[in-house]
Parts: structure tokens; C-alpha cells; sequence
């Protein structure tokens, strides 16, 4: 298997500081251009397979209207992606103990008008996501498009998270967030560093 490195671009120092200070990290020019339209193009080749997020087990649920796909082992260009989570899973086990073994992820489509209301990736530790990163795959943003993270941070301060293009924001997965209305199609991976074996 391929080994797969850290970008050079991260600075896991500062990951580290804001991960542990607020909760939340943004990295920003993650990967190089690329390898990021080689993933724009996985994902966009494949839209007509989203299904719709809201809709759990036959269940509407009121709370997201998005639509996503679950990355699996045919996906190749976004295994890459969780390779690269994987290796920042290592250094967050060294750092805070955070016991990750595994990771989920899903590609993402917020087409105008979707949205995804408040609410907590791990509510009072009752799963094993340990960590939310969510990859922004559209290849333009502009403010007015809306689309941004919502987020309260560790210590009950709120941040407006800007869906850049080719950005990570990283947070702990118990805070309290939602995504703000689209305006525009926007596309993303998120994935979940969890302590147990993932649940699909």
C-alpha cells in the first residue's frame, strides 16, 4: 500500500494549538491543485448516486435536507483523503489520547436551498466520532452563497466558518454546529475520526 504523508502545507503545530485552545481548526490550501480536481471530479461523476441525507431507514427527518454518498473502496481518488486523515489521526492519538482507530466519510451536495440544522456529531459521547473534518470540494465560493459552518467552539464562542475552496475545518465532534443555508451547490467530504469500528 501506498504510504501517505502529511501536505506540506499543514502546520500540525497550529492544528494541534487551536484543536486544544478552541475545539475547532481551519487548514487552508490542503492539497495541491491536482490531486483537489482529480477529487472535484471524482465527486461530481458521481452525484447521480446521492441519496438524500434526510431520510434515515425509511424516516423523513426535518433537521437536513443534503444529499450524500458514502465513500467506500471504489471511490479511489477520495481514499487518498482518508489516508491523509488517517496519518493526522496518529498524531492526534499522540497528542490527546484520543484512542482514533477508524474512519467514516461521505461526499456531500448542498444544492440551493439545503441545509443541515444545529445539532451534534456526538451527542454526550454516544458514538465513537471523536473528530468532524469537512473537506470543501467546490472549486469557487463567494461570501453572499451562504453554505458556512456555524459553530460553537469549546468555550461557548460562535464562529462563521467560510466554505473556501480546498479548505479543512476540523472540529470536536461533540459541538454544537450546523451549515447555514445554500445558496449554491456546494460539495464536500465530510469524514468522522472515530475510537470504534464505523457504522454505516
Amino acid at each position: 500500500m501506498e504510504v501517505i504523508f502529511l501536505p506540506k502545507s499543514w502546520n500540525v503545530d497550529q492544528i494541534l494549538d487551536d484543536l486544544d485552545q478552541h475545539g475547532f481548526a481551519i487548514i487552508d490550501n490542503v492539497y495541491p491543485t491536482n490531486y483537489r480536481q482529480a477529487l472535484v471530479n471524482e465527486c461530481s461523476s458521481h452525484l447521480n448516486e446521492f441519496r438524500e441525507a434526510g431520510i434515515q431507514n425509511g424516516i423523513v427527518s426535518n433537521i437536513r435536507s443534503d444529499h450524500i454518498l458514502w465513500i467506500n473502496d471504489n471511490l479511489n481518488i477520495a481514499q487518498h483523503h482518508i489516508e491523509t486523515l488517517k496519518q493526522l489521526s496518529s498524531t492526534l492519538n499522540r497528542a490527546f489520547y484520543l484512542g482514533i482507530n477508524d474512519i467514516e466519510a461521505h461526499f456531500a451536495c448542498y444544492n440551493a436551498g439545503e441545509f443541515y440544522a444545529l445539532h451534534r456529531d456526538n451527542p454526550q459521547g454516544k458514538n465513537g466520532r471523536m473528530i468532524s473534518a469537512v473537506y470543501y470540494l467546490h472549486e469557487q465560493w463567494q461570501e453572499n452563497w451562504g453554505g458556512q459552518l456555524h459553530l460553537q467552539d469549546k468555550n461557548n464562542q460562535w464562529h462563521n466558518i467560510q466554505p473556501k475552496p480546498n479548505r479543512i475545518a476540523m472540529f470536536q465532534s461533540d459541538l454544537l454546529h450546523e451549515v447555514i443555508e445554500a445558496k449554491h451547490q456546494r460539495l464536500s467530504i465530510t469524514a468522522w475520526l472515530r475510537s470504534d469500528q464505523q457504522l454505516l
